[in-house]
């Protein structure tokens, strides 16, 4: 396949806390940070050991260098500690922190070129916030939408109606929003003391809660355009949790999903949800069959937990698979990202 176009889906920031503090508005202007964390930790564990000796905080100039050399054509930033902004506990921090850091990116990262994209973060402890912030990203800024952490400090999963302001606004917007992976507290595994086993499960355990609770309590019935995508767990999952929803909702659906008016795999299929896969997931094949060839997409996950070089084969590895079609390799780097992120 010659001439291939790519875009990454997502890529990752470094949060500088002393260069957003130059962003936050009084109060929290006065604030010090050579202490305590902006952001709650995502977990227990340091991330530095993936890549011991190696340049970890990319600038723009490092991210375009990465782009060039993988013939990427632009880049979706998302957060690093910042995936955490879930689990903030005051709200007007969180809301004033979301602030600063959409600020921030957007003067850092992407008045640096266009090539740079970035999703914001959005107070989800404050809906009223969240909207209002989620609408100045976007007109503003001229942020791709934003990102949901899939793990929060509240009860209530996005699939709660109190979260329809929000979802009302992005699809008015037009505009994507992102669930991605990371934290494990909540989850019934922030005691274990062995991060392969935290990582194996924090990314897919949160997303498989929103996504099941998303469709359950009808979120894509009340606003068919929303545009959806989840993150940084493959897209194996996604057939088995079809079949899974849908045997359910065949045998109880009638009184625990009142608001679903078809299959929940109906809803999947539906050209409004977006996964990132892996190009070297056995399952492509079967997921690209099952979920759609318009529902998966290539991210890089760059700068984190892997050597330079490992990034720079990934799509190489992913065009030379001979089990999937060129035309499903070009909709996987390219089309399907563009679609979610702009709606074309």
């Amino acid at each position: 396949m010659d001439g291939y176009r790519a875009i990454d889906a997502d890529g990752h920031i470094m949060e500088h806390p002393m260069e957003i503090k130059q962003y936050l508005e009084t109060p929290f202007d006065r604030l010090t940070w050579t202490t305590f964390s902006m952001f709650p930790s995502v977990d227990g564990f340091v991330r530095g050991f993936s890549r011991p000796g190696e340049e970890d905080d990319p600038d723009p100039q490092r991210w375009l260098a990465f782009l060039d050399r993988c013939g990427i054509k632009e880049t979706y930033l998302y957060p690093s500690t910042g995936l955490a902004c879930g689990l903030i506990q005051d709200r007007e921090w969180a809301v004033a922190l979301a602030r600063a850091y959409n600020r921030w990116i957007h003067e850092k990262f992407m008045r640096a070129s266009p090539r740079l994209k970035a999703v914001a973060i959005i107070p989800v402890q404050d809906i009223p916030a969240a909207v209002a912030e989620l609408r100045r990203a976007v007109t503003e800024f001229g942020m791709a939408g934003a990102v949901l952490p899939s793990v929060t400090v509240f009860d209530k999963r996005y699939g709660h109606s109190d979260y329809d302001p929000l979802f009302a606004e992005a699809e008015r917007l037009g505009c994507g929003l992102a669930i991605h992976g990371t934290v494990s507290q909540r989850l019934g595994i922030d005691s274990s003391d062995n991060f392969f086993k935290t990582q194996a499960l924090e990314h897919p355990l949160g997303q498989l809660i929103q996504f099941t609770d998303m469709i359950a309590d009808g979120v894509f019935e009340r606003f068919p355009g929303l545009r959806v995508a989840f993150l940084e767990a493959g897209a194996g999952w996604v057939p088995y949790m079809m079949d899974r929803l849908d045997e359910g909702y065949e045998r109880r659906g009638k009184r625990w999903c009142k608001a679903l008016r078809k299959k929940p795999s109906e809803y999947v299929r539906s050209g409004n949800l977006f996964f990132s896969c892996e190009v070297g997931e056995r399952t492509l094949p079967y997921a690209l069959n099952i979920v759609g060839e318009e529902a998966l997409f290539f991210a890089s996950d760059f700068p984190h937990e892997r050597r330079r070089g490992q990034f720079e084969s990934d799509i190489d590895t992913l065009l030379a698979r001979e089990d999937i079609t060129d035309q499903q390799k070009e909709k996987i780097l390219y089309r399907n990202a563009e679609r979610f992120y702009s709606g074309k």
